[in-house]
């Protein structure tokens, strides 16, 4: 048996009961996710598979990468959007979801691609911009989402930095900024523990494709410390955009 086919086997076996473990879990800590998990995994097998085909369209050229980079960054947004939608509806929040995971994801995706840092080819630009804006998306719902349960636990103490004269972006920076942070944590964790903890996918399909380790160690080490970046900037977007949007009543805000 060859090994895509043992591959294939093995996951028609195992992928169902790795599914079936995750929903027992979620639901015997009551997570809510039971059903989200199951639809995660039936789209991500069937966007695998459209993906697979299209990929190799646009790896023909650049013109063909930015679009499916363009996709990336549509259906990103309208992900962050509506997570952090589920716990308050802000005004105008698809255009900041998207100016804080397409800016921040553009700026460092220029800065690796402009100089050379990596290869200017669609064989990197479309792994490197997914990447990126899979980073940026994360930090931007995390923050988004954190920022505003902060917000609506503490409005009494929103309202009384209103009512000493600070400004209402001011209030919500001192009430729900502080915890912005949170959103950097998993970023800055894979960064400090990588090749102790994890190996990530670069690197490793690097050194497998006939790469030598230093070579994929250098394009791993720029593909974490631009996430980090990236992600840095998105919180810093989301912080400043949710300060200066009509906020909802903290009263009405889902914790």
């Amino acid at each position: 048996m060859s090994t895509d086919t043992g591959l294939g086997v093995a996951a028609v076996v195992v992928l169902p009961l790795l599914i079936a473990i995750a929903v027992v879990g979620s639901r015997l800590a009551s997570l809510r996710h039971d059903k989200g998990i199951v639809t995660a995994a039936l789209r991500a097998v069937i966007q695998l598979a459209v993906v697979g085909a299209v990929v190799g369209f646009a790896l023909q050229s650049t013109l063909g990468a930015l679009a499916f980079i363009a996709v990336m960054l549509t259906v990103a947004t309208i992900t962050s959007a509506r997570r952090i939608r589920a716990v308050a509806i802000i005004p105008r929040q698809f255009a900041y979801c998207a100016l804080a995971i397409g800016a921040s994801a553009g700026i460092v995706l220029l800065l690796i691609l402009v100089p050379g840092v990596v290869p200017r080819n669609p064989g990197t630009l479309l792994p490197m911009g997914g990447i990126i804006i899979g980073g940026t998306m994360n930090a931007t719902t995390l923050a988004g989402r954190r920022m505003l349960s902060e917000y609506g636990s503490h409005f009494g103490e929103y309202e009384a930095a209103l009512s000493i004269g600070l400004m209402p972006s001011d209030a919500f920076k001192l009430v729900a900024g502080r915890t912005a942070g949170d959103a950097l944590l998993p970023a800055l964790d894979q960064t400090r523990t990588v090749g102790l903890v994890t190996l990530p996918g670069a690197f490793v399909g690097m050194v497998l494709g006939g790469a030598s380790p230093t070579a994929a160690a250098a394009l791993q080490l720029v593909v974490l410390i631009g996430l980090v970046a990236a992600e840095s900037l998105a919180i810093l977007a989301t912080t400043e955009l949710l300060a200066r949007a009509s906020l909802p009543d903290g009263r009405t805000v889902s914790s």
